[in-house]
């Protein structure tokens, strides 16, 4: 299969090819044909499946047969997102997609100023990518004009139900035209989901690609048992003697992650942070220098970090584990892309034992433990340890261990009655995971 027997129009087809895109992948070969027929969709896909071309190229192929050339225009598509990152980086996509359309794509987020984003709407914009928060700002502010929606995707719609955002959500929703074309994509399609698709969408189609909370089989994981007290030094022995690599560190809460870095820092290793304090321009300036090799280790908490675009990530070490499982495969995922080896490594203090447990019985091995010698901890981790609840939270700034307990959706035996059922015929490789 190719792009051209998809559908797309030349300009799309045009675009794809300068940079290179020639294969679809399982997500978009599945999703784009229902996509372009007007179909409401509900996308069960991951980060690096290739989503955003999934639905980002049927609705710039839908607009562009109807869009004005010139003169104001309020937004006719509005694509949700839950973290700025991932704005920017969905946004700098469609402009690459749309190179050779006539179409205004506009970002806002919060962390930015308001004042050149209520421009942009003055000017007029054809797609809006946007973080909930700052588009309710900017809906009270009366600057968004949201009655000329013609189609709306909700992406990584998971993470922002995780990030607190479902009010707000329905809140948009709630004024958008009804006559719309809904699309939802989302790694696991939990209760909180399947609610939201049977309330504001029609009939969708659902199309699966990979198997929710699936990891590449191409990543090793190892555990190494180390006293709290001796993760930094056990981190910088690591980074010092074994790896030569960048490294993608994951800590629990935003004052964790800017020491972690300072002290870092203060051992030789260039390193930088990024959190949900800092603000968008130190924050983009972060992943830059760590994009641009400038920085050898990034740190950064759980919701910093979802939707990175990072690509060959040879290592991603858990200094802290998440609180709540699934997140260890959205963090461990951003290595072993594309069939590339890569390297899992958590550091799991004796008390820790009970967030190991969650994770080896979501992925259903058992995860090597492997005691580092110089840092033996004074007793076992106790896999029966109970959750601990004041972990400091995930970085969410949401209660701590909000979902301990929260099973797959793939484990769920039933899907419920809204969504029409397409899975691929062909089985996708589990390479197709998330990233």
């Amino acid at each position: 299969m190719t792009f051209e027997t998809l559908g797309l129009g030349p300009a799309l087809l045009r675009a794809l090819a300068e940079q290179n895109y020639t294969t679809p992948t399982p997500i978009q070969a599945e999703a784009i044909p229902y996509a372009l027929a007007g179909d409401d969709l509900l996308g069960g896909a991951q980060t690096g499946t290739g989503k955003t071309a999934a639905f980002g190229l049927p609705l710039l192929n839908t607009l562009s047969k109807t869009t004005p050339v010139n003169g104001f225009r309020k937004p006719r598509a509005l694509i949700l997102v839950p973290t700025r990152e991932l704005a920017v980086q969905v946004s700098e996509n469609l402009r690459g997609y749309a190179r050779y359309l006539r179409m205004s794509i506009g970002t806002i987020y919060g962390g930015a100023g308001m004042g050149p984003q209520t421009d942009m709407f003055r000017r007029g914009v054809d797609v809006l990518v946007a973080t909930p928060g700052r588009l309710m700002d900017h809906m009270e502010r009366g600057t968004a004009k949201l009655d000329e929606i013609e189609m709306l995707v909700l992406d990584e719609a998971d993470r922002m139900l995780d990030m607190g955002f479902l009010p707000a959500m329905k809140r948009i929703l709630s004024k958008l035209p009804r006559d719309r074309q809904t699309m939802l994509f989302s790694a696991t399609f939990e209760s909180e989901i399947k609610k939201l698709a049977l309330e504001f969408m029609r009939n969708p189609v659902q199309v699966q690609v990979a198997a929710n909370n699936t990891i590449a089989e191409t990543i090793a994981h190892r555990v190494h048992p180390v006293e709290t007290g001796r993760k930094r030094d056990l981190l910088v022995q690591i980074l010092t003697d074994r790896h030569t690599d960048q490294v993608l560190v994951f800590g629990r809460t935003k004052h964790g992650c800017n020491r972690l870095a300072e002290q870092l820092e203060e051992a030789g290793l260039k390193a930088v942070a990024i959190h949900g304090n800092k603000s968008q321009a130190q924050r983009q300036k972060a992943l830059n220098a760590f994009k641009a090799n400038k920085a050898r280790v990034l740190v950064a908490t759980d919701v910093a970090a979802r939707g990175l675009d990072i690509p060959n990530l040879p290592l991603v070490i858990n200094f802290d584990l998440p609180m709540v499982a699934e997140d260890y495969v959205h963090r461990i995922g951003r290595t072993g892309r594309n069939g590339a080896s890569g390297e899992a490594l958590s550091f799991v203090a004796p008390d820790e034992g009970g967030l190991l447990r969650q994770i080896q019985r979501m992925l259903k091995v058992d995860v090597s433990i492997e005691v580092v010698e110089g840092f033996e901890p004074s007793r076992p981790i106790r896999l029966d340890a109970p959750i601990p609840k004041n972990g400091g939270g995930n970085g969410r700034g949401a209660k701590p261990a909000h979902r301990p307990h929260a099973k797959p959706a793939s484990r769920g035996g039933h899907a419920h009655a809204g969504p029409k059922q397409h899975r691929s015929a062909r089985a996708p490789s589990r390479r197709d995971t998330r990233a």
